[in-house]
């Protein structure tokens, strides 16, 4: 798939931006617990164990920032961390799908994950993570349905793209792209990251950082 084509400048900008520290703020169980919203947000979202997590961790630049688990619910809040140094905020959300946790808390992260999608002035993207072993699943095409109903601007993001093989990574991106096609809110281009390896993490900071100068 190619690529955006970034200015050196842009790029740059990107690598600047999580160059300075990020730093937790607190996790939040429910919409009265957010901050003011004073700044520009991004949100991560995606199946449990998707990799929001490390992929966070990965983009800042550090081990420790977000949790990371290989137990899938393991994210039970939405986590805020703030740049130091720009008006940017960063929400790690709950994973939504299969989860190690009792139903009843489950179903409560989820209708918190909605509210705040739909319900969030300050709210610039959505980057819906999926995993590029699997390709998108019945609850990520539900969550781009909401997106789209709510004219929230997201986009699609692959996450663990060093596993698959290169025939099946091609196909879960061919397949995703046709999955978002024509629907209104999505932003075209996939971003193909790894975490491990630190693949496309510097396109998705430059993003980033086109969505901050605009």
């Amino acid at each position: 798939m190619t690529q955006p084509d970034y200015s050196p400048d842009t790029i740059e900008r990107g690598r600047l931006l999580f160059a300075r520290p990020f730093l937790f703020v607190k996790g939040c169980v429910k919409l009265a617990d957010l901050p003011p919203m004073d700044r520009l947000e991004i949100a991560f979202a995606g199946r449990s164990n998707v990799g929001k997590s490390s992929l966070i961790n990965a983009l800042c630049g550090t081990s420790g920032l977000a949790r990371t688990s290989n137990t899938p619910g393991r994210t039970q809040e939405l986590n805020i961390f703030e740049s130091q140094s720009e008006n940017l905020r960063i929400v790690d959300m709950p994973g939504y799908g299969y989860a190690k946790a009792p139903e009843p808390k489950v179903r409560a992260w989820t209708a918190l994950i909605h509210q705040y999608l739909t319900g969030r002035a300050t709210l610039r993207r959505v980057y819906v993570l999926i995993d590029s072993r699997h390709g998108a699943k019945d609850n990520d095409i539900s969550v781009m349905n909401e997106l789209d109903r709510a004219a929230v601007s997201y986009q699609v993001v692959m996450t663990k793209v060093d596993k698959p093989s290169a025939k099946d990574l091609e196909s879960a991106v061919a397949k995703t792209r046709a999955a978002i096609a024509k629907r209104p809110a999505a932003h075209p281009d996939i971003i193909q990251t790894s975490s491990e390896k630190g693949t496309g993490l510097n396109q998705l900071r430059s993003e980033i950082a086109l969505l901050l100068e605009s």
